[in-house]
Parts: C-alpha cells; structure tokens; sequence
C-alpha cells in the first residue's frame, strides 16, 4: 500500500491509500487518467533533505514572474489552459499539452483562462537523467510544448506514477522520469541554448539575478558584468520591476525561501544562508517586512494549511 500527502498549499491536504501497486498503476486506463484531470487526485511529492533532486506537484496555475534555476520542468496541464513564456515568446497550452523547460532558460507562466486551471509540475536536477544531462545543459526546444495529441498515453500513466510514487523511493521516480523525458526527446527540435530566449536588458537581468542572487551582489559588480552603466540599470529596475535593486535581490532571495520553507524539511538558518543572506537577523527582518510574519510561523502555516 502506498500512502501519500495530497494536496498542495492552496488546497486542503487529505490524506489518500491507493492499494494497487506500480504494475496495476501503470496499466491504468484513460479514463483513470482523467480522473487526474478532474481534479480529483491533487497531490504533492517532495523529496525532503535531498536537495530537491525531484519535486512533482499537482497544483492550481498561477502567474509566475520570468526567472530561470538550474533544472529540468515539465509541465502537463491538467485542466483549463496555460501560457508558457520562453524568452518574450508565448506558448498557449491546452489540457494534455506538455511543456518543456531546459535548466538555466528564462521562463513564466500566466494564466488567462477564467475558470479551473491546474497542471502537473515535475521539476528535476539534469544529473536526475544522467543519460540527457549534457544534452539538456547545452540545448533547448526550440518550441517547448507537445501537444496532446502527439503524447503517448504512457507518459500520462507515468506523470501519475511518479505523483503517486512513496517519498523514500526516489530511485523509482527517477526512473518514472527518464521514461518520460525519453519518450518526449524525440518530439522536440532541440536548438543550442544560445537561440533561446532574448538577448535584451531585461532578460539579461532577470537571467543575471536568477544566476547569482545566492552570492553577495551590489549594483555596481552588476552593471559591470552586464557591460552597461549602473544608473542605467537602476533606472531599469525602478521602470520595468518598480523597484530598486535590493527589493529585486530581496525578492528573488525571499521566492527560494518561501519555496524551501514550504517544500523541504531544511533548516532555517541552512535555509537563510543558501537564500543569499548574510545572516538569520536580517532574513527574519526582510522576511517579514514583506509577509508581515516571521519564516517559522510561515511554515507552521503552510503545515497546518496543508493538514486541514
């Protein structure tokens, strides 16, 4: 019997028994996955003190602002539709559709569909699919999206095996995820890295702080590494982000807390120091100048958000 933690933070979390093994689960039917599309299975999988080697969730859409990270997200929507934003191109996704994103490549999501919108995130370290990690750190899609009526019913069995796989069998997920990624490979014209996305400023930037905000960071060691003036990146920050430099930093620092908070088990204070901060004081006070609540009482919501 597998037993796993449903829902996500924006859901109630229940708790579910499925008693039919890996075997049967994979020879589900279509119908079964429908199901899944419904909504009637919101689960999250999270793989707590290894670094977030795998995390699959089953969530709400949401708008999420460009940023980039160092690993591999497939996307599935669920229900309704989704917008993926490569670069400054739009991709429209419908239910079924399967969005790739390579690591280090500037995406975001919108949602402009009124009504129930959910997808299916699986987010991976490349060296999860060791066989592809070379490939993925040096190519792209150079369009992301299979649509559904190119995937095979397989994947979606296996996208479902891998949310209902037990937290301690990170092993099988791994291999639930190469049979995925290969049976995808193929679908996508892959491109060198360099073609995807945008060259601009903005970019550049949103690219610059997703890459560097763990490290100590000034405005100054920006500009210059980015070959423009640092008035002309601040007045950049205040009209395209409407704000300055360090609310960005902050911001982007605070992102990967929260998502650490909410998916790991980590500590705190190993929390505060891999966010880019200098110290636990300062975290505590910016963390809560902008929740108006302190990062251990956002877990003990999340927690009791998640069990209610």
């Amino acid at each position: 019997m597998t037993k796993i933690l449903s829902g996500y933070t924006s859901f109630p979390y229940l708790q579910v028994d499925y008693k039919m093994g890996v075997k049967e689960l994979l020879a589900k039917s279509k119908e079964d996955i429908d199901k899944c599309c419904k909504g009637e299975y919101f689960m999250q999988l999270k793989y707590v003190d290894t670094k977030e080697e795998i995390i699959a969730i089953n969530r709400k859409s949401k708008h999420i602002e460009p940023h980039l990270h160092n690993a591999l997200e497939i996307v599935c929507v669920t229900s309704g539709t989704l917008e993926l934003g490569v670069g400054q191109e739009l991709y429209h996704m419908e239910k079924g559709d399967i969005g790739f994103v390579f690591p280090n490549v500037i995406h975001h999501y919108q949602v402009l569909t009124p009504g129930v919108n959910t997808v299916t995130y699986l987010i991976a370290s490349p060296f999860t699919i060791a066989k592809f990690a070379d490939i993925m750190q040096s190519m792209a899609p150079e369009y992301p999206i299979i649509t559904a009526k190119k995937v095979e019913s397989e994947v979606y069995r296996v996208i479902n095996a891998i949310l209902e796989t037990e937290q301690s069998d990170i092993t099988v997920a791994q291999a639930y995820l190469q049979i995925v990624f290969a049976r995808c490979i193929g679908k996508l014209n892959l491109v060198e890295k360099s073609h995807v996305g945008s060259k601009d400023l903005i970019y550049q930037t949103v690219s610059y702080i997703s890459a560097n905000f763990k490290k100590k960071l000034s405005l100054e060691e920006m500009a210059k590494d980015l070959g423009v003036s640092k008035y002309a990146l601040s007045r950049l920050f205040s009209k395209i982000f409407h704000r300055n430099f360090n609310q960005y930093l902050n911001d982007a620092r605070l992102n990967y807390a929260c998502h650490r908070l909410e998916n790991t088990s980590d500590s705190i204070t190993n929390i505060c120091l891999d966010s880019g901060f200098e110290s636990q004081r300062t975290f505590n006070r910016v963390f809560k100048e902008r929740y108006k609540i302190s990062p251990s009482d956002y877990r003990s919501t999340c927690v009791k958000d998640m069990q209610s």
